[in-house]
């Protein structure tokens, strides 16, 4: 709880801007998509980036990047959705769980489609990994690719300078 406060502060002194870290849940309007992983949300007139928590969906250029990001779109984009707030990333976006309408939470729906891993480095959330043993077991969106290669993986290659455009050649956006 410390650490949200503290973190809120800093955020605000610095002028980013961050959704509520209060514990309750907040609704807020959906009205951008960014990807399979990450939307923002309209907050008094400010747009406010959210990170989905426990979940990579894929990057820019990788297979499903574009069906993953049209999901996510198709959940959540232009409805009002409750935001609970887990930490602040390094990148400043707030980091939440979210919760459609419906009472589905996105992380859940977004995984069993196959649409993205669990980040099992960041969460221990056991429904998570059991909704993404499944979709493998079943073939579900990327687990239909023979061997799809997780986000993560493909940001430590892109960090060390090897290019993977030539790896998805010909594969599903």
């Amino acid at each position: 709880m410390y650490k949200l406060i503290i973190t809120s502060i800093v955020f605000l002194l610095l002028g980013r801007e961050s959704v509520s870290t209060s514990q309750k849940s907040q609704t807020y309007k959906v009205i951008a998509i960014a990807d399979g992983d990450t939307f923002s949300v309209l907050q008094n007139k400010t747009v406010v980036r959210i990170r989905v928590e426990g979940i990579d969906a894929p990057e820019k250029g990788m297979p499903y990047y574009k069906v993953s990001k049209q999901y996510l779109a198709k959940l959540c984009f232009n409805k009002n959705v409750k935001i609970k707030v887990v930490k602040f990333d390094r990148y400043g976006r707030t980091v939440a769980r979210a919760v459609l309408p419906n009472g589905k939470d996105v992380s859940a729906e977004m995984i069993k489609a196959g649409l993205a891993w669990h980040y099992k480095k960041y969460s221990s959330d056991k429904l998570l990994s059991t909704f993404e043993i499944q979709a493998r077991k079943n073939k579900y969106g990327l687990w239909k690719d023979q061997n799809p290669i997780a986000p993560w993986e493909i940001r430590k290659l892109r960090r060390k300078g090897i290019s993977t455009k030539e790896r998805f050649k010909n594969r599903v956006e």
